[in-house]
Formats: C-alpha cells, sequence, structure tokens
C-alpha cells in the first residue's frame, strides 16, 4: 500500500500517456489499475480528466491565490505610509473595511515588505532647530574653557520618569531600508508624561542631593517652588555660599513668575542654560545609571511603592566617583557638541 501511495505521487507523463493507451484500447480501468499497481481512483480521474480537457499531463496549480488586488496593495502602503506607527491589525482592519473582503495581518505584512517597508523600532531623540543649534554652539564657546573648580560650583538638576512597564519601547514604525535617521522616521522622546514615578535629583562635584519623588499630579509652578527649590536648592546655596550656581532646564514649571521670584530672594544665581540641551547635562547619564541598576535587581519591582523604595536605595548606593568623574567630563562635552553638528540628539 505504501508503494502504490509513493507511485500515485509520482506518475510522471509517460506513465499517464500509457494509461490513458490502454483504456482507449478497451482495457477496464481495474485491469489498468492492476498492470501499474496504482489506485483504482487515480485511474478513474486521469480518463475523467482525459475525456474532459483532451489531455492527462498534470495540472500544476500556481498555489493559494492572492487575497487582495494590486488597488488593495496599494492601498495598504498608502496607509502604512500615512500613518507609520500603525500597526499591521489596524492596516488588516481599515484594509477590510474598504474593501469589504476580510484580510489577514500577515497579509499586509507581506504586502508592505514587498514594497521595501519593514517595522522598526524608531530612532527616540530631541529635535534640533536652526536656532537651537546656534545657541548650543554660543553656550559651548562660552563653557569650553572653564576650569575643574568652576564646574564644581553648579548644581546639575533634572527629572525623569521610571516605570514598571513602559509601552513606549513597543512603539514600532513602517520605514524603509537605510532611512532610519530621517526625520518622518524619528520620535521624540517624552520624558514627564505617561506612568510611573517622576523623580527629581541634583548632583555636584563631591556631593549630592536627596533624590526627591513626585506624588500623583502634574508638577506646577508652586509644587517645583515648595518641593524642590525651598528644601533642596536653598539648602546647597546657603552651603556653598555666593559662588553656588544653579542649573536647571527649560520645563514651563521652572520658568514660573513665583520660581523666578523665589530664585531672586534667596540670591540664587540660576545658570543659562539652552533649551533642548539635555546632551550636555550629566545627571542624564545618573539617570541611566539608575535605570541599569533596577533592571539587574534580582528581585523585581512589583508596584510603585517597592519601585520608590528601590530608586532611593539605587540612588544612595551610587558610587560619587561617577558623579565627579561625569561633572569633570563637561569641557570635552562642549568640544564635542561644537565639533559635532546634528538636527537631534539621540538618545
Amino acid at each position: 500500500m505504501a508503494n502504490n501511495q509513493s507511485v500515485r505521487r509520482h506518475l510522471d507523463a509517460f506513465t499517464r500517456g500509457r494509461i490513458i493507451g490502454k483504456l482507449e484500447e478497451g482495457r477496464s480501468v481495474a485491469s489498468v489499475a492492476a498492470e501499474f499497481g496504482v489506485a483504482h481512483s487515480i485511474v478513474l480521474r486521469l480518463w475523467r480528466q482525459f475525456q474532459t480537457t483532451g489531455t492527462a499531463i498534470r495540472e500544476f496549480s500556481s498555489g493559494r491565490p492572492r487575497g487582495t488586488k494590486p488597488a488593495d496593495d496599494r492601498y495598504i502602503v498608502l496607509q502604512a505610509r500615512r500613518n507609520r506607527r500603525q500597526t499591521a491589525g489596524e492596516i488588516a482592519r481599515h484594509t477590510t473595511q474598504a474593501t469589504g473582503r476580510p484580510i489577514s495581518r500577515f497579509t499586509v505584512a507581506r504586502r508592505l515588505h514587498g514594497c521595501g517597508l519593514f517595522a522598526r523600532r524608531p530612532v527616540r531623540c530631541v529635535p534640533l532647530t536652526p536656532a537651537h543649534r546656534r545657541r548650543r554652539s554660543l553656550w559651548c564657546r562660552e563653557h569650553r574653557n572653564w576650569r575643574d573648580n568652576e564646574w564644581g560650583r553648579v548644581l546639575f538638576t533634572d527629572e525623569s520618569r521610571f516605570s514598571l512597564s513602559s509601552d513606549s519601547h513597543r512603539i514600532l514604525i513602517w520605514r524603509e531600508r537605510g532611512s532610519r535617521n530621517h526625520p518622518s522616521n524619528i520620535i521624540e522622546r517624552d520624558r514627564y508624561g505617561g506612568r510611573g514615578v517622576l523623580v527629581w535629583g541634583g548632583i555636584m562635584l563631591g556631593s549630592r542631593t536627596d533624590l526627591h519623588i513626585f506624588d500623583a499630579g502634574s508638577v506646577n509652578g508652586s509644587r517645583y517652588c515648595n518641593e524642590i527649590l525651598l528644601p533642596y536648592v536653598r539648602h546647597f546655596r546657603g552651603a556653598m555660599g555666593l559662588q553656588f550656581l544653579f542649573m536647571d532646564d527649560n520645563v514651563p514649571c521652572h520658568l514660573t513668575v513665583a520660581a523666578e521670584q523665589l530664585l531672586e530672594s534667596e540670591d540664587i544665581e540660576r545658570m543659562d542654560w539652552p533649551a533642548r540641551f539635555p546632551d550636555l547635562n550629566p545627571i542624564e547619564h545618573v539617570w541611566d545609571f539608575l535605570g541599569r541598576r533596577l533592571a539587574t535587581r534580582t528581585l523585581p519591582t512589583f508596584n510603585d511603592s517597592e519601585l520608590r523604595l528601590a530608586l532611593q536605595d539605587e540612588w544612595a548606593a551610587m558610587p560619587q566617583q561617577l558623579i565627579d568623574t561625569l561633572i569633570l567630563s563637561m569641557g570635552r562635552r562642549c568640544e564635542t557638541c561644537l565639533a559635532v553638528r546634528r538636527d537631534y540628539i539621540p538618545y
């Protein structure tokens, strides 16, 4: 039986012709099947095919028919180019609604791959305008020759968000090969929106502030003054004296009238800091260090309360030498910023 199945699967054109010749001589289907050692149904199908089409040659199928038409393929590609963040499933649903025919997400992915579009993680960055680049260059020229003791009197501060599970890394966009850094394929990094825990910290040469974790809600000018400037920045100003410099970025809550008045009343000098300038802030590397330390913890955190405790522990255990090295690298950072001309800051 196994041999008969093997023969059935491999009947060549010559054998098929001989079978048809025997049947045309008046032989019965059963006797021809016994002579060639094939099933009765095989011979019967060959005879019916010959009577219907006039040939017994096997017709090979080209495979499953395409589920989309050329117009559907163009529509799929157009949807992906209009909104590069759409998933294949979303495009499939839109195409099904437009055409009235069910189309799977696998079909959509194949059509997009055929047109050179692939789902890839986007580049996360801070885009820069010509005005941003001019201000960055001017700032770096003014500070490129600062000595270590001058950088040592600056309190570098920043906010950042830490989350147990971030969906930002799951975002995919449809793009062509070789277009990774094209402006349409770049997503601006949002460090303050979304879920998770928002933290504030400050670093100086030889010291650091406590890590402040904001309670639920957005940070406004009033909270910034009461929770950051008064308990932390004023304390460092009193310890450092008139040589103290306070650095913060251009987040709107930092530039409120209340914050300006408080800094003036406490005689705190604010360091001029251009917009879109995170790559020159050494505390950004501290946030990266904290994130990597959290990821290597043996016992992962399961809720925001445990995440808060873990952040505070890692902040306290962070080597001060790491902070000092980052601050003392400011001169080299300025030189690099002047040497490299970019339209965006990659993360």
